[in-house]
């Protein structure tokens, strides 16, 4: 590919040669026809680079490094190999709707700041359902990262964010890279730290772009980190959020790692820390009790009857008008609001 493209496509991926070529079947496919594709291959993996190789696309190609560094390690050494100016990332396990990078470059047009981040709704696909995500945008004036994390309910929040539905400039994801070894909110992390610059803002579009797959059976990281680092990363985000964001994380978020101890120490320590530092509202508090009082199945099964989640149907179509959509206010944060 000579000319430079309009967006890089950056994909992590490790071990996962099915999942990884629907991935990049999904980008190949954007109605955006002038991209590239970038697939970082996280370590020795011959499967998936022979998966790869039998895509026959100039527009792809294949970053092997030689040993593990996990996703955030491999998507900043996309982001360093991408030639455009705007960057978008799709993790390994997800698909994109066709429109999804038209949609969101004629949001990015309409951005009154220089670093816009841009993401999108998506489509949640479980196994036992199917749903939208995030499922309100920001309201005016609404600190984001309070947007993002505080819950109105008890089984889930409003506001979400997810790896494979930003694109930013290449530039901010230089300027601000992703912090390696951190094993959850990856997204959080990232997006708190941008946003803490003054040339950026978040924009939302309102159309849900992404497949987000969510295979429940499957092993993921982000289910498995130490409740400890994730507290201890929480502290070290102090500066970058509100009261009420901050005893949201702790409560819900590091809560629902927390539980799986069955500790009452354990139970005291995080209570104490979100009282001590954030500002809880009752939906923490209740938020916190039922974590640890409900199995997680019985929790999962209640919580899709409350919400009435609907049973796979086909994935909405995105409108044709990406022009609604609002620009979140700084506030002092932004990103993944955890369990929803």
């Amino acid at each position: 590919m000579s000319r430079t493209p309009d967006v890089s496509v950056v994909i992590p991926t490790c071990d996962r040669p099915d999942l990884v070529t629907r991935a990049v079947r999904s980008a190949l496919a954007q109605t955006v026809a002038e991209i590239e594709v970038v697939v970082v291959v996280d370590g020795a993996d011959p499967d998936t680079r022979a998966a790869l190789a039998a895509i026959p696309d100039p527009r792809l190609r294949v970053l092997p490094l030689p040993e593990r560094g996990g996703a955030p390690n491999a998507r900043n050494v996309g982001v360093q190999a991408a030639r455009a100016r705007w960057t978008a990332f799709l993790d390994d396990d997800d698909e994109w709707l066709p429109r999804k990078l038209e949609v969101q470059l004629a949001l990015a047009a309409t951005a009154t700041v220089a670093s816009p981040i841009v993401a999108s709704r998506l489509v949640n696909r479980t196994p036992r359902a199917e749903f939208v995500l995030p499922r309100r945008l920001p309201e005016p004036g609404e600190p984001i990262c309070e947007y993002l994390t505080v819950r109105r309910g008890l089984f889930h929040g409003d506001g979400f964010i997810q790896t494979s539905t930003i694109m930013a400039p290449t530039e901010l994801l230089r300027r601000v890279s992703f912090t390696v070894g951190l094993r959850r909110q990856q997204e959080l992390d990232w997006t708190l730290r941008a946003l803490a610059h003054d040339d950026v803002r978040l924009l939302m579009a309102p159309e849900p772009l992404v497949l987000w797959h969510q295979d429940e059976d499957r092993p993921r990281i982000s289910l498995s980190s130490p409740w400890a680092a994730q507290l201890e990363w929480l502290r070290s985000s102090r500066p970058l959020l509100t009261p009420r964001a901050y005893a949201a994380i702790a409560l819900s978020v590091v809560g629902s790692m927390a539980a799986t101890t069955r500790d009452p120490k354990v139970f005291r320590t995080v209570l104490a820390d979100a009282r001590r530092h954030g500002r809880p509202g009752a939906i923490d508090y209740l938020t916190y009790l039922q974590i640890w009082l409900i199995p997680p199945q019985l929790r999962h099964s209640l919580r899709d009857r409350i919400l009435d989640r609907r049973r796979r149907p086909a994935p909405p179509a995105p409108p044709a008008a990406a022009g609604s959509a609002r620009p979140a206010e700084p506030g002092l944060a932004a990103a993944d609001s955890g369990n929803p």
